[in-house]
């Protein structure tokens, strides 16, 4: 039964996916028949909230804007009752498009897409009453402005700041003194660093209190108390891991308003990999 009381903005990037499963990736110049597809929202805050929404209320915060292809996100997102903050409401240009292929045999994908990189909006255009009722906000970096601008006001106003950190954008840097929980993959790498030590010491030095990196199937290395340790991740017969990530820190962001950070690492890492099980970044809520 879903908590209704509990409400989590995320914010940063939305775009629509359009997700083929075939038997291989083509060739070069090769025309190949998919076995299944799916349409569907997409972007790291978007299928956060998604998977967020599965136990709770989530609120989106980014761009669409008025491009006909608004109405296929709108469409998924009321489905899974995500509310929607659009920041640039007016804006002609269509909203990012992914075009993903997942090998049908290992589940691994392939991904064309396009960033935030055209839809970016400055810090003036967060409604004054975003964080109302908002009990964890998470940032995957998409809209930096507007995220780190936020991350402040929930620091101030005592709200947990969860940051995706996929990867390492400029600008993240105003973002992590505000950040509660960075929740990173072994592809972040701060200036300087090259490796899982040095990303530790990165963002402990920031100040940042608990910091984990995932590794795939590998187990997750985390930083909490001035300790190290490590989760292990469960394994599945991968159907797809597109958005597995992504899963990941919906969960997560479930889980840690009412458990240890260790617990919910592991409780969203049970999600993750089942999500793996499934074709697409939604039917796993449909078991």
């Amino acid at each position: 039964m879903r908590q209704k009381s509990i409400l989590g903005l995320f914010i940063g990037l939305i775009t629509i996916d359009f997700i083929y499963q075939a038997k291989s990736v083509p060739r070069s110049n090769q025309k190949i028949v998919a076995t299944d597809y799916a349409v569907a929202a997409g972007g790291p805050a978007t299928n956060a909230a998604v998977a967020f929404s599965y136990w709770n209320r989530a609120k989106l915060t980014g761009v669409i804007g008025s491009h006909s292809l608004r109405n296929l996100i709108v469409a998924d997102l009321e489905t899974y009752q995500v509310i929607i903050e659009d920041l640039n409401p007016t804006q002609l240009e269509p909203p990012p498009v992914s075009s993903i292929i997942v090998t049908e045999t290992t589940g691994e994908r392939a991904v064309v897409s396009i960033n935030a990189v055209k839809t970016q909006v400055t810090r003036d255009r967060i409604p004054e009453d975003i964080l109302q009722g908002v009990d964890i906000v998470l940032i995957d970096g998409h809209q930096m402005a507007v995220g780190s601008a936020i991350a402040q006001q929930a620091k101030a106003n005592h709200i947990p700041v969860v940051i995706d950190g996929g990867s390492w954008k400029p600008g993240f840097e105003t973002v992590l003194p505000f950040v509660d929980y960075a929740v990173c993959s072994a592809n972040f790498h701060p200036p300087g660093c090259k490796n899982t030590t040095e990303v530790f010491a990165y963002l402990t030095d920031i100040g940042i209190p608990h910091i984990a990196i995932t590794q795939g199937e590998n187990p997750i290395q985390y930083h909490v108390n001035g300790k190290y340790n490590s989760i292990a991740v469960p394994e599945v017969k991968a159907v797809d891991t597109l958005g597995a990530g992504d899963i990941f820190h919906g969960a997560f962001c479930h889980y840690i308003l009412q458990a240890s950070f260790p617990d919910a690492l592991a409780a969203a890492a049970r999600i993750a990999a089942s999500s793996c099980e499934f074709f697409g970044t939604r039917r796993w809520m449909q078991q």
